[in-house]
Order: structure tokens, then C-alpha cells, then sequence
């Protein structure tokens, strides 16, 4: 809900583009901080649950708080806290996934985690928009959100449960956290941070299509129809994740994602030729919706089995780190560049640095396949 209005609001109390990156890009910022943060707290406490469940509480209050102010100074802090929550839990809640499933069900675990995601991300824009088209005011819409935040954190705390800790023969707990991170993870990792420096907030979707609307007041048709966009977004993102992964536990998780990667490259490809076009974006939404899916269910796969299961928390925490500094600065220059009226570069950029990480990830493909034809 606060995510498909948050630019509309913006908008509506005179804050343009350059105010969005500012704001997302503060929220990338703390989020990959906090990413970090809960990894490495994942790594040394044994209860996950707890933690993950104090971070989605965190998120509720933060993103509620938004809806009380007008000036951009504390709605960054608002929104940088809200994703404070949000970087903090996830580590710890994709450890408590991986957990609960076989090695065989990881690409399935993560596709369903993602689609229930997205899903909620379907219904909140889709209650968003109903409630502008009702006249709500944006910070009316930001404030009810508190209700679905609760309720997520309350989830977390009372549905879920920590697994005892397995001791690996001949070795304790203190002996296994010490273990490396594996080089194949620090590899794939460059590729990831690559790739996610041309990923940029989705959010500036909903100002584009608000653009191309022509929407000018603060509430309208044309507001809601741009939120409804964004649903569209999520719902393809919904449908797609659970195949995605399904699909990811038959065939090389990576090579999969490689190909996902190469559909957000097309992706910003068409917004840097046709972006300010309703019916390309049209198209943008329905990609965008699917590399979203296959990056966000398979990154975090493709790292559950690279790593064993004492590295995972702390595993799980530099690759959210690694995406959510890419994800910063991509906010960045996007935004600053829009309002500048650059748009065509500023997707051009995204376009490149994409390839860059799709190029890595396509050789890291093939070294990992030659290295299993020399083991046969």
C-alpha cells in the first residue's frame, strides 16, 4: 500500500523524481546495511525468530510514521527505518526457509516465499488504488497500512519455529561458523553486485506511468490506474516466481537466473528507447515482472546451495548487502538523471551495467560447467 502511493505522494506535496531517488536511494542505503547486520547476527545467535519477527514490527511502525509527515527529511528517515526492519529480517527469515525444506526444494521454497510476497504486493496497490479512487488522501492510505504490517510481524512470531542445529561429526558449533565462505560464492557475488547496480527501484514505474497518464493532482483515475499498473507488476512477478523455482530445481539454478538477467538488460533496453510510451510500458511492467521473479527466487537458491548450513545466515546477508548497494545507487542516478530530463541515459546506464553483471554470470556458467566435465 505505502509503496504504490510513496511517489504519488511525493508528487502530491510538490517533491518530484530527484525527491524519490533520495528517498529509495537512503532506503537502499540503510537496507544494505541492515542486510549485513542481520546476517551477521544470524551467524552468531541460535534463535532466528525472534530477530526476524522484532524486524517486521520495526517496518510496520516506520512505514505507518510515513503518513505523518510532509518534508522530505523525515520521510527518508521514515522510509531508511522502515527498510532498516526490512533489511534486518531478511536474512534471518530466508535461513528460517532453507531450513525448513530439503536441499532438493530450495528453488520451490524460494519461488513460494516470493509469491506470497508479491501477492501481498498485488492486494495493497490494488486497496491503494481503490482508496484514492474513493478520495483518500495518500498519507491517509500511508497511515492504514500499520494494520497489515502488524499482522505480518505477529505471523512471524507466534507461526514459526527455530530447528535445532544439527553438530557435524567431530566438529563443534564455535569450529563450523569459522569455516570460509566458499571462492565459487565470492565470484558469483561480483556478478550479483554488477547486475544490481542497473536494477533500480520499481517504484519509478509508477511515475512513469503516471507521466504518461498525465496525471497532474494529488488524487483521480488517472492516479489509481498508474497504481494499478504497478499491481499488474507484482501479480506478474506473483504468478511467475513459484514456476520459476520449480523450474530451478530441475535444471542449473544459475543458468536460469543468467537468462532472468538478461531479460531486465531487454528490459531497461525498451524504457531507455520507449519509456515515455504507456503501451511499451505496458510491455516493461510484464518483463520487469518476470526477471524481478527470477532474480529474487534464485539468487537466494543458488546461494542455499553453494553454502553449508552454518554460512547460510551470513551468506544470505552479503548477497542482500551486494544487491541492496547496487539497488542504491541505481536510485540514485535514475532519479537525479529523470528530473533532469535524461531519462533515455539514465536507462542506457542501467541497460550497460546490467549486461556487465549478465556477461559475469553467463562465464561463471560455463567455468562451473567445465570444472563438471573434468570431474566426470
Amino acid at each position: 500500500m505505502a509503496t504504490a502511493v510513496l511517489p504519488l505522494y511525493l508528487a502530491a506535496i510538490g517533491l518530484g523524481p530527484a525527491a524519490l531517488g533520495i528517498t529509495e536511494g537512503v532506503a537502499d542505503f540503510v537496507f544494505s546495511l541492515s542486510k549485513l547486520a542481520g546476517g551477521v547476527v544470524g551467524h552468531h545467535v541460535q534463535r532466528k525468530r525472534p530477530w526476524a519477527s522484532a524486524g517486521y514490527l520495526l517496518t510496520a511502525l516506520s512505514t505507518a510514521g510515513m503518513g505523518l509527515t510532509n518534508s522530505l527529511g523525515p520521510l527518508a528517515t521514515l522510509r531508511g527505518s522502515a527498510w532498516l526492519g526490512r533489511g534486518f529480517r531478511s536474512p534471518l527469515r530466508d535461513y528460517l526457509l532453507a531450513d525448513a525444506v530439503e536441499p532438493t526444494h530450495f528453488g520451490r521454497a524460494y519461488g513460494l516465499e516470493r509469491a506470497g510476497d508479491m501477492l501481498g504486493a498485488v492486494v495493497g496497490p490494488l486497496f491503494a488504488a481503490l482508496l484514492v479512487w474513493s478520495g483518500f488522501h495518500f498519507n491517509s492510505i500511508i497511515r492504514w497500512s500499520i494494520l497489515p504490517g502488524l499482522l505480518a510481524a505477529s505471523c512471524m512470531f507466534f507461526l514459526t519455529k527455530d530447528r535445532q542445529a544439527p553438530i557435524a561429526e567431530g566438529r563443534s558449533v564455535a569450529e563450523q561458523k569459522q569455516s570460509r565462505l566458499p571462492r565459487t560464492f565470492w565470484v558469483f557475488l561480483v556478478g550479483v553486485s554488477l547486475f544490481g547496480i542497473g536494477d533500480f527501484s520499481r517504484t519509478f514505474l509508477i511515475w512513469l506511468a503516471a507521466k504518461a497518464l498525465g496525471e497532474t493532482s494529488s488524487h483521480g483515475s488517472t492516479v489509481s490506474i498508474a497504481v494499478l499498473l504497478y499491481a499488474i507488476h507484482n501479480l506478474v512477478s506473483a504468478v511467475a516466481a513459484y514456476p520459476i523455482g520449480r523450474l530451478g530445481d530441475r535444471i542449473p539454478k544459475i543458468s536460469l537466473l543468467a537468462g532472468g538477467y538478461c531479460v531486465g538488460v531487454g528490459t531497461n533496453l525498451v524504457l531507455a528507447l520507449f519509456g515515455s510510451s504507456l503501451h511499451w510500458l505496458m510491455l516493461v511492467i510484464v518483463l520487469s515482472g518476470v526477471y524481478i521473479a527470477t532474480e529474487e527466487t534464485l539468487e537466494k537458491a543458488v546461494v542455499a546451495e553453494l553454502l553449508p548450513r552454518e554460512l547460510r545466515s551470513l551468506g544470505f546477508g552479503i548477497l542482500a548487502f551486494a544487491n541492496a548497494l547496487g539497488d542504491m545507487a541505481a536510485s540514485l542516478y535514475v532519479g537525479f538523471l529523470l528530473q533532469s530530463g535524461h531519462a533515455h541515459r539514465a536507462f542506457t546506464i542501467a541497460a550497460a551495467v546490467g549486461a556487465a553483471g549478465s556477461a559475469w554470470v553467463l562465464l561463471l556458467v560455463r567455468r562451473i560447467r567445465r570444472s563438471a566435465l573434468v570431474e566426470h
